[in-house]
């Protein structure tokens, strides 16, 4: 099972103050542990929303929205995307996770991600192979 976890934004993340050098070391440190048992994918942080935008649909319109974006608790500041067992698995391992926002209140949204199972016929043998083509042709890079 594939899971993102998500780092939620804070005032000071949206704002790019950037993390210490001990916040640094102590979630290299966590990502080093995460290698070792196997189960990270990827990860990375994210600039603040004001370097962003969004793309609003409207039927065949689109709004194009330049960040900064109000509501910091719906922000993401970073993720990891992990390969585990269950979600159980997975809320062990952000249990063990740093404080992503030290000195303050901090929260860790994990999500499973969809497989190709969950889709059912909807995604046809063609739709299949057309993915597989596409994650192949990506790894490549």
């Amino acid at each position: 099972m594939r899971f993102m976890i998500i780092v939620k934004a804070s005032q000071d993340s949206e704002a790019g103050v950037l993390p210490s050098e001990e916040l640094m070391t102590a979630m290299g440190n966590y990502n080093e542990e995460l290698v070792k048992a196997g189960i990270l994918i990827e990860c990375d942080g994210l600039q603040p929303s004001s370097k962003g935008a969004r793309v609003r649909f409207s039927g065949e319109k689109r709004t194009v929205i330049d960040g900064p974006f109000a509501e910091t608790k719906e922000l993401i500041a970073g993720y990891w995307l992990w390969q585990v067992k269950s979600k159980q698995e997975a809320i062990e391992w952000v249990k063990r996770c740093p404080n992503p926002m030290p000195g303050t209140d901090a929260e860790i949204e994990i999500r499973q991600v969809y497989e190709a199972e969950d889709f059912g016929a909807e995604f046809t043998p063609e739709l299949r192979e057309q993915e597989e083509r596409l994650r192949t042709q990506v790894k490549k890079r």
